[in-house]
């Protein structure tokens, strides 16, 4: 058995038993507190509840109308001119939307095109390179309240598209 697999094998009992150590020592009623904590952890689920269904219902509305394939359509000619691939267009303004979205459209363009193609490449290095800005704004300034993400909002959206760029000219440079 390896060193890795031992550490995680035996990581989270560790932690575990480190934090009962630690209530015990500092006198917290830890089962008490961990109970409190998991009555918190629903009333926030619940709370984030309607963002989440806002958020599903708006990326089934633009995939089921066609205004996403409608706007690929418009734009083809540009991206063909620069050398990227049409199908990624999909994938780049679904990924900060919703992970589980685009995690179907990166599976999709795998399956279709190939694992080793340049479009899969593509579409696996922008899944990693970029992150669910709006998702993240969404559940995590949702959770403790704050209604104005103006410039959260812009950085996420700023880095995202530099993760898309990125990935379009790493992949071009090094399978192009």
């Amino acid at each position: 058995m390896g060193i890795i697999t031992v550490i995680s094998t035996w990581l989270i009992p560790l932690f575990i038993f480190l934090v009962l150590l630690t209530a015990t020592w500092k006198k917290v009623p830890a089962y008490e507190a961990f109970v409190e904590g998991g009555k918190e952890g629903v009333k926030m689920a619940f709370s984030l509840l309607p963002f989440l269904v806002g958020m599903i219902v708006s990326i089934a509305i633009l995939r089921s109308s066609g205004a996403l394939e409608a706007f690929v359509g418009l734009i083809t000619p540009l991206l063909v001119m620069v050398g990227i691939p049409p199908d990624i267009v999909p994938l780049a303004l679904v990924r900060p939307i919703s992970g589980t979205a685009a995690l179907g459209m990166t599976t999709e363009l795998i399956s279709t095109h190939g694992p080793d193609s340049f479009i899969g490449r593509l579409a696996s290095t922008m899944q990693g390179s970029t992150d669910t800005t709006l998702y993240v704004l969404t559940v995590y300034f949702g959770a403790v309240g704050i209604h104005r993400m103006r410039y959260a909002l812009k950085v996420g959206l700023i880095a995202d598209l530099i993760g898309i760029l990125a990935s379009i000219l790493i992949v071009s440079l090094v399978f192009g």
